[in-house]
């Protein structure tokens, strides 16, 4: 039995959040920095690096489904897009790319914490704002990694393929 193409879609989102902080992470000096700004805006680092993985999957969602794009398609899916959904699209917007049902138990979880988030307001919304800027931030790092080849999620793949690095849960 094949997975609907919308929870595939989410499946495959959720793998870019996965691998996105190991990638970043290659310098060690990076992880040095997030850990830094997490603990300065009294985040706790676990909880922080869930909710940028969860962020990042929701706004590969949101970008793919602007883009019309399938599960099929998301290789074409340019990392500029995912960044400028992580900081152009406000909290509910990227809720509403959570799928019904998930398929891995950290995802469930990670969307729970970031749906409390953001209906928290106050703090919890700054921290939000936060995090999604840190997220942009980590996509355009590896964006320009990825050059001279275009920065789509496929090519983010490879390279994290090539580091290996598989975003298992």
């Amino acid at each position: 039995m094949t997975k609907p193409d919308h929870d595939l879609l989410w499946t495959r989102c959720a793998l870019l959040g996965r691998v996105l902080l190991p990638m970043v992470d290659q310098d060690p000096w990076r992880q040095t920095r997030r850990h830094d700004n997490l603990r300065a805006w009294g985040i706790g680092i676990p909880e922080g690096e869930r909710l940028m993985e969860v962020f990042t999957a929701l706004a590969a969602r949101a970008a793919a489904e602007d883009a019309s794009l399938s599960a099929a398609g998301i290789g074409t899916l340019s990392l500029h897009a995912v960044a400028d959904a992580a900081t152009g699209k406000a909290d509910i917007e990227l809720l509403a790319s959570l799928p019904d049902i998930f398929a891995e138990a950290p995802d469930q979880e990670g969307a729970v914490l970031f749906r409390l988030y953001a209906y928290q307001g106050g703090q919890a919304a700054r921290h939000l704002f936060q995090l999604g800027r840190e997220v942009r931030r980590a996509l355009l790092i590896v964006a320009e990694l990825s050059l001279p080849a275009p920065p789509t999620y496929a090519t983010f793949l490879q390279q994290a393929a090539t580091a290996r690095i598989h975003g298992d849960p």
